[in-house]
C-alpha cells in the first residue's frame, strides 16, 4: 500500500515522490546501497523511456539526496549534489494556485529546441557554458525569441550560484530578491507563467513578513514558493488565501513547510 501528500499535477515533484520511494523500498529490501545520483538517473530513465516525458534530473536528485534543514545545490552535467542550509530566520510556504499545468509537454520541447539553438550560436554544449558578458556582447545578433529564452538560462545559473551563497551567509533578503527577480525572468524571458502563479507571486510578496515569492516547476499552472518570517507566516497565509479567492475565483492551498530528509527508510 502507498499513501501520500504531495498534491498531484501541481509542479512539485509528485511522480517522483513515488518513484524514488519504490526505489527505497526495493533497494532496501535487496540490500543494495543507496546512491542518490545513480538511483535520480533511473528514475528520470522511467519518465523518459516508459512514460515519454523529457524530463530532467531536478525532481528525482532532490527526492534522491535531500536533507533535513538543507536546500540542494545540482550540478546538472556530473551530478554533484552540494547541501546548502536554508537560513532558520524563516519558513517555505508553498502557494497552489488550484490551476493544474496544461501544455507543459510541448512547451518544455519549444523551450529547449531555442535554447539548444542559442547554444549553437555560441558554440558552446549547453548555455551554461556562456557568461553573461559573452552574452550581453553578442545577445543583439540572436532571434529575439531566443535571445529571451537564453537570457533567462543564463540569468537564472548566476541567480542560482548567488542563492547558494546568501543562504550560507544567511542573508534572506538576498535572497529573498533573488526569488523575484527569477520569477520575473520565468515570466517575460521564458514565458512559462500564468495569470494565476503571477496573481498568487505579487499578492505574496506585497504581505508582510515575505521575502519573495516565485512560481517552482514546470509553470504554466500549479504552485508557487514564498520564503517569509516563521512569525508571520499563519496571517500571510490567511490573507493571501483570502486575496487570491476574491482576485481569481480559485480556491488555493497553502502549506508552510520544512525541508526534510529525501526518500528513508523509516
Amino acid at each position: 500500500v502507498m499513501g501520500g501528500n504531495v498534491p498531484r499535477g501541481a509542479g512539485l515533484s509528485s511522480s517522483a515522490a513515488v518513484e524514488l520511494a519504490t526505489q527505497r523500498a526495493f533497494a532496501t529490501v535487496s540490500g543494495l546501497p543507496w546512491q542518490p545520483a545513480t538511483m535520480a538517473l533511473l528514475g528520470q530513465r522511467v519518465e523518459n523511456q516508459w512514460m515519454g516525458l523529457n524530463t530532467g534530473i531536478m525532481d528525482q536528485m532532490i527526492v534522491a539526496g535531500g536533507r533535513e534543514g538543507h536546500a540542494l545545490l545540482i550540478d546538472c552535467r556530473d551530478l554533484s549534489l552540494q547541501p546548502v542550509p536554508l537560513p532558520t530566520g524563516a519558513v517555505v510556504v508553498v502557494l497552489d494556485t488550484g490551476t493544474r499545468r496544461g501544455l507543459v509537454d510541448s512547451a518544455y520541447n519549444e523551450r529547449r529546441s531555442q535554447c539548444e539553438a542559442a547554444a549553437r550560436f555560441f558554440g558552446v554544449k549547453a548555455l551554461r557554458d556562456v557568461d553573461a558578458e559573452t552574452f550581453s556582447k553578442r545577445e543583439q545578433e540572436l532571434d529575439p525569441l531566443v535571445r529571451r529564452r537564453a537570457r533567462h538560462v543564463i540569468t537564472e545559473n548566476d541567480r542560482t550560484v548567488r542563492a547558494a551563497e546568501a543562504m550560507r551567509a544567511g542573508d534572506l533578503i538576498q535572497l529573498g530578491r533573488l526569488m523575484d527577480a527569477s520569477h520575473d525572468s520565468l515570466r517575460d524571458d521564458f514565458e512559462v507563467t500564468n495569470e494565476a502563479l503571477n496573481t498568487i507571486v505579487l499578492l505574496a510578496r506585497a504581505e508582510p513578513g515575505c521575502f519573495g515569492a516565485r512560481m517552482t516547476g514546470a509553470g504554466f499552472g500549479g504552485c508557487a514558493v514564498a520564503l517569509v518570517a516563521p512569525g508571520q507566516a499563519e496571517a500571510f497565509v490567511q490573507s493571501v488565501h483570502a486575496k487570491y479567492t476574491q482576485a481569481t475565483g480559485n480556491t488555493p492551498q497553502c502549506y508552510v513547510c520544512q525541508a526534510a530528509e529525501g526518500t528513508s527508510v523509516v
